[in-house]
């Protein structure tokens, strides 16, 4: 069994050094509500991206109920309601707690947990028994409810997928073993797989204790002395040391029919789904296996089973309510934050332009943010675009910290076709 661990004594798009704290982290959750510009806001963690019909149900009624009917998925798999009213709190608890999406009301925003949506579908290991196993440990940890809502945790089936996207602890499935991630070392450490789940929130909680000084909310907001520190410590629990570079980009779910799985896989235009898409696909889990699956790329995959005429006609079903059913969609790869008029802090109503700017398939994914910040922002390789008072900055992202950024070009308000043929230039690189 592995052994409890020790003490141990940048900003995201960042080439430099670790990023400092000065506040507290105002991570938004269902009992910590975030006050937007078009309302409150609340994000509910969906462990795994992994939802019942059931659970779909209530989350859409508490959307219609509470807020302005839409859903929101995010970057990490979990659903954001938007234009709450500002005392819709208790209510809105009650409702999910009742569906049993609020386990535990001291752990409900570290309860980040993101998993390869396609895991034991196409002849991969499944991991929902260690989502299960990990969510019930890290709502059962006292240590653990001091997490930031930004720390992440991912369970990887071996494909790479949710490897790539920066987590903080990695589970790595290899045949009866598993890997241990921390943060993006390209030591990993194999351990029983049985002990996976204990191994990732005893990490978890070693980090805590390197990070008490620092106010550190991420791995990487560690300076290097202490993180090296921590991977250290984790060596010291657990088991050998593997050479594993994490992989630099992550290739999600491809919309459409996966025949190898009998799933279906969508993706959904800037994450923003109405209460009729959200009803459709709910329908559509209800028939055929129960599931949905969010995933970290603002999709879904519902895995079935489909004979293939069912997965052909809730295909077109799905594509004609609006959802990206196939790879050749121009809204493949696009993403924007918020933006004007919901966000205060954003420059620039960014979903609209993105739209406006919508044409040929690019080679890479493009992200519009509406400020410096890029809230949701993609992990990898991809086009950057931000609103700035003068324009757009159009950059291209290698690989987050490893990489800085390559400006490609500027563009001044006001000319929106030439931001747009740009910003496919960009994609085309």
């Amino acid at each position: 069994m592995l052994a409890a661990m020790p003490d141990s004594a940048p900003s995201p798009l960042s080439a430099g050094g670790p990023a400092l704290r000065d506040s507290g982290d105002a991570c938004p959750g269902t009992l910590r509500l975030h006050r937007a510009d078009d309302g409150a806001l609340a994000r509910v963690r969906v462990p795994g991206g992994v939802l019942s019909a059931d659970r779909a149900d209530a989350l859409l009624a508490a959307a219609g109920r509470f807020g302005d009917g839409e859903l929101h998925l995010t970057s990490r798999g979990n659903v954001q309601l938007r234009g709450l009213g500002a005392e819709c709190g208790g209510g809105l608890a009650e409702l999910l707690t009742a569906a049993g999406l609020l386990p535990s009301a001291a752990h409900e925003r570290a309860r980040n947990i993101v998993a390869s949506p396609l895991a034991g579908l196409d002849g991969s290991p499944p991991v929902s028994g260690w989502l299960s196993e990990l969510d019930g440990l890290v709502c059962g940890s006292a240590a653990a409810a001091s997490l930031s809502g930004r720390f992440l945790f991912a369970l990887d089936d071996g494909r790479g997928d949710v490897d790539a996207l920066g987590a903080d602890v990695t589970l790595i499935a290899a045949g009866d073993s598993c890997l241990l991630r921390i943060g993006a070392s390209d030591e990993v450490f194999r351990v029983p797989s049985r002990e996976g789940p204990r191994a990732a929130l005893l990490a978890a909680e070693a980090f805590l204790r390197a990070a008490r000084d620092s106010g550190a909310w991420r791995v990487k907001d560690l300076s290097d002395g202490v993180r090296a520190d921590l991977v250290r410590t984790v060596r010291a629990g657990a088991g050998p040391a593997v050479h594993r570079p994490r992989p630099r980009t992550a290739t999600p779910p491809a919309p459409g029919a996966h025949a190898s799985t009998n799933a279906i896989s969508v993706d959904v235009p800037l994450g923003r789904l109405s209460s009729s898409q959200w009803r459709l696909l709910t329908e559509t889990a209800r028939r055929h296996g129960d599931e949905l699956r969010l995933t970290p790329w603002r999709g879904i995959v519902v895995p079935g089973p489909f004979a293939h005429d069912e997965a052909v006609e809730a295909l077109r079903a799905l594509d004609a309510a609006g959802l990206i059913t196939a790879p050749d969609s121009p809204w493949t790869g696009v993403g924007a934050c918020i933006g004007h008029p919901g966000c205060a802090k954003s420059l620039s109503d960014v979903r609209a332009e993105a739209g406006a700017a919508v044409g040929p398939v690019g080679r890479l994914p493009v992200y519009w943010s509406g400020c410096e910040r890029r809230c949701g922002h993609p992990h990898g390789e991809w086009i950057d675009v931000v609103a700035t008072p003068d324009g757009h900055r159009i950059s291209h992202v290698r690989g987050e910290r490893r990489d800085p950024r390559t400006t490609v070009s500027t563009v001044r308000n006001g000319d929106p076709a030439r931001l747009a043929a740009a910003v496919a230039e960009a994609r085309a690189l």
